[in-house]
C-alpha cells in the first residue's frame, strides 16, 4: 500500500513566543531534541515499511518566507528532492490539503494522503506507525480518517472528538461529534468518561475522496486552489502558487470545512504514542526531561529554591530565587515571565506586539537569509553595526541603498566584493567601503564560512532601503 506524506509547515507558534516568531516558527527549531520538529516529522516515515506501507516523496507545504530554511533543513537530513509548495499567504489547513490532493491527482495516481503538521512530538514512533497502518486500511475503503489522541489529563487547550461505535480492526471508531476547546470542568468530565479523544490535526484519506468532499462542502475553496495551482510556477525545488488566486481562497480548517460534515464516512483512529503539538510552553515542559526539583532548564541558568518551572536562557546568565510554577524564557531581545497556568495567554502578548507594530513578533535579533544570517549587535543615531555570516558559495543580491553607506570588515574567510565597476577580494582583517547610491554585491567564493562586521551610517537604516537588481534566490527585484 502506497501513501503520500503531506507535511503542513505553515504555523507561527504564537504561544511559544519569544522563541517562536513569525519568520522563524517552532517547527523549524530543535525544541525537543537535536533535530528540528520538521526534521523529526519526516524522519518518522521510513519505519512504515514494517507495516507493508510504502511512501512516495513527501510534499511539504510552507509559508513562502520560510522556504530557504525548510529547504536547508531537508538537505541536512538528506531529503533533497522533496517538493516544497509555497503559500504566499496563510489560509489554514483545508486549502493546504486541497492543494496536496490536486497535486497528487496531477501525477495520475490516486494515493492515500497522510497529513501531518510539522510541529508535533511523537515519542512512541512504533505506536504511531501501527495507527497509520490502521488508518491506511480505512482510507482505502474511501473513509476520511482522523487521529484522536488518548488523553492522559484534562487539558483545555485542545479540541476533543467524541467516539462513536467501534469500527473495523484496532482502535478505530465512528465520530459522534467534534467538540471545541472546553473549560476545565468539562475537560475533566470528558477524560473521566473515556469517550473522548484529543483532536490531533492529523488525517488520512484518498486524494480523490478529499476532492469530492471539499468540492461538495466548500466548492469555493476547491475552485480557488485549482486556479492557484494551475497558475503556479516552478522555482528550483519550490512550487510557487499564484498569489492573486490563492489570496482569494477562503481560509478554513480541515475539521470545519469537511470532517464535521461527513457523518458516517468519517472515522477516528485512537493514538496513544506520547503525542504533543507543543502548542504552549506548558506542553513543552511536559515532554522535556526535568531535574530533581521538577524544573526544565536549558542554557546558562542558576536556580535556587525554584521548583516546577521552565527556565530557558539563550544569551546571558538567567538566575531565579524562590519561585514555583513559572515560565522564564530569555532571548537576545525579549524576556517572558509567566505563571505556568497562564501559558495559553502568551498569544495575547503577540497580539499586543502586532498592535504596536513591534518587530519582536516577526524576527529574532539574528535574522536568517538564504545566503546566511545577520545580527544587529549595536545601533544608535545614524549608525548600526551588524555581524554577517555568508555560507560558502553563497551570494547576496546585486543591490543599492539610497540612504546609507556601509563599511565591511572581514573577520574570517574571504569576501568577493562587487562595487560599481570594480570586482575584488577582501580577506581576514581587511576592510572596504560602499558609498551611498553605488551598486554592490557580496559573495563568498571560499570553502569556509565568511564572517564580517558591517557598519552602516546614514539618515535612514531600515531594511526596506534596498533596490535589488539581480537576485539568485528569486526575491522581488525592484
Amino acid at each position: 500500500m502506497k501513501i503520500t506524506p503531506v507535511i503542513l509547515s505553515g504555523g507561527a507558534g504564537t504561544r511559544l513566543w519569544p522563541v517562536s516568531r513569525e519568520l522563524f516558527p517552532k517547527q523549524l527549531m530543535p525544541l525537543v531534541g537535536e533535530r528540528t520538529m520538521l526534521q523529526d516529522t519526516l524522519l518518522r516515515l521510513p519505519g512504515l515499511t514494517a507495516h507493508s506501507l510504502e511512501h512516495d516523496t513527501p510534499l511539504v507545504i510552507c509559508n513562502e518566507e520560510h522556504r530557504f530554511m525548510v529547504a536547508e533543513q531537508l538537505r541536512a537530513i538528506d531529503n533533497q528532492g522533496v517538493t516544497i509548495m509555497l503559500e504566499p499567504v496563510g489560509r489554514n489547513t483545508a486549502p493546504a490539503l486541497t492543494l496536496a490532493a490536486l497535486r497528487q491527482m496531477q501525477t495520475g495516481s490516486d494515493a492515500i494522503l497522510l497529513v501531518m503538521p510539522a510541529d508535533h512530538v511523537i515519542q512512541d514512533v512504533e505506536a504511531f506507525h501501527a495507527a497509520v497502518a490502521s488508518g491506511a486500511r480505512l482510507a482505502e475503503q474511501q473513509r476520511l480518517v482522523t487521529f484522536g489522541i488518548v488523553p492522559h489529563q484534562a487539558v483545555t487547550g485542545y479540541g476533543y472528538i467524541h467516539k462513536g461505535s467501534a469500527e473495523g480492526e484496532g482502535e478505530a471508531f465512528t465520530i459522534a461529534g467534534f467538540v471545541e476547546k472546553p473549560d476545565a470542568a468539562t475537560a475533566r468530565r470528558y477524560v473521566d468518561s473515556g469517550e473522548y479523544l484529543w483532536n490531533s490535526g492529523m488525517f488520512m484519506m484518498l486524494a480523490s475522496v478529499w476532492l469530492e468532499q471539499i468540492g461538495h462542502h466548500r466548492p469555493d475553496i476547491l475552485t480557488a486552489c485549482r486556479t492557484a495551482l494551475e497558475k503556479a510556477t516552478a522555482d528550483h525545488d519550490f512550487c510557487r502558487l499564484d498569489k492573486a488566486a490563492f489570496s482569494a481562497c477562503p481560509a478554513d480548517s480541515i475539521d470545519y470545512a469537511v470532517m464535521e460534515k461527513v457523518e458516517a464516512q468519517g472515522v477516528v483512529v485512537a493514538l496513544d504514542a506520547g503525542w504533543s503539538d507543543v502548542g504552549a510552553w506548558t506542553a513543552l515542559w511536559d515532554v522535556l526531561p526535568k531535574e530533581e526539583s521538577g524544573n526544565v532548564i536549558k542554557g546558562d541558568v542558576l536556580a535556587y529554591k525554584t521548583t516546577n518551572s521552565m527556565l530557558m536562557g539563550s544569551n546571558r546568565l538567567l538566575a531565579t530565587v524562590g519561585v514555583d510554577d513559572l515560565l522564564v524564557i530569555e532571548t537576545a531581545d525579549a524576556v517572558l515571565v509567566a505563571d505556568k497556568n497562564s501559558a495559553q495567554d502568551v498569544k495575547t502578548i503577540v497580539q499586543m506586539l502586532q498592535q504596536n507594530n513591534r518587530s519582536e513578533r516577526i524576527n529574532h535579533r539574528r535574522v536568517h537569509r538564504p545566503w546566511g544570517a545577520y545580527e544587529s549587535i549595536d545601533n544608535g543615531n545614524r549608525y548600526q553595526v551588524k555581524h554577517i555570516t555568508v555560507k560558502p558559495g553563497a551570494s547576496l543580491s546585486l543591490q543599492m541603498h539610497h540612504h546609507r553607506a556601509e563599511h565591511w570588515i572581514v573577520v574570517s574567510g574571504t569576501a568577493r566584493v562587487t562595487r560599481g565597476e570594480e570586482n575584488f577580494l577582501v580577506t581576514e582583517n581587511q576592510s572596504t567601503y560602499i558609498p551611498i547610491g553605488v551598486n554592490h554585491r557580496l559573495d563568498n567564493p571560499g570553502k569556509v564560512l565568511l564572517e564580517m562586521i558591517e557598519v552602516q551610517s546614514g539618515p535612514y537604516l531600515g531594511e526596506d532601503d534596498i533596490v535589488r537588481f539581480e537576485d539568485i534566490y528569486g526575491r522581488s527585484v525592484k
